[in-house]
């Protein structure tokens, strides 16, 4: 069953989340609704727990490897730098550069139980990050200088005005 994915101005999304404590059959249909509820995103390559509502420390992606999930993560070290655009499910249709660390490494549990690590760069990393930051009730908006972050919350206005106030798409550059 696919959730609602909560969208900027919910105060669930600037909640830390729970630390999971033990996994059962509730916390295995919780993920495999994540899944559902990524499948039905329109484009979304990862979902973090509390963009649906649920706060506890889990997230969800679908990469070419395949479907993957981790409870309880943390970014145990961080190298380089990649200057990118970033989109997020929470704010649909807005895409801002963004500065994050190139590579990472991912440590957290698996739904086996098991401690599992991930080294990542690029594109994976950065969706480590981004939804790791989702579990600590941390937005794009801030992670941005005031310039950009005001730049940006009128343009998502703009984007989430009805018709006609919205038109077109616009990439927002790096301050």
């Amino acid at each position: 069953m696919a959730h609602e994915i909560r969208t900027f101005g919910d105060p669930v999304l600037k909640s830390e989340a729970a630390p999971i404590t033990d996994i059962d059959g509730r916390l295995v249909r919780l993920v495999d609704e994540m899944f559902d509820t990524l499948e039905t995103s329109n484009g979304g390559i990862a979902l973090a727990a509390p963009q649906i509502g649920i706060q506890k420390q889990i997230f969800v992606w679908d990469l070419d490897d395949g479907r993957e999930v981790i409870f309880n993560p943390v970014i145990a070290e961080s190298d380089g730098e990649w200057v990118y655009d970033e989109g997020c499910l929470s704010i649909p249709g807005l895409y801002v550069e963004m500065i994050r660390p190139r590579r990472v490494l991912l440590r957290g549990i698996d739904l086996d139980g098991n401690e599992v690590e991930r080294e990542a760069d690029d594109l994976e990393a950065r969706m480590y990050q981004h939804e790791l930051d989702h579990l600590h009730g941390v937005l794009m908006f801030d992670r941005m200088t005031p310039e950009q972050r005001s730049e940006a919350l009128a343009e998502y206005r703009r984007l989430s005005a009805p018709e006609p106030e919205r038109r077109g798409f616009r990439r927002l550059p790096l301050r």
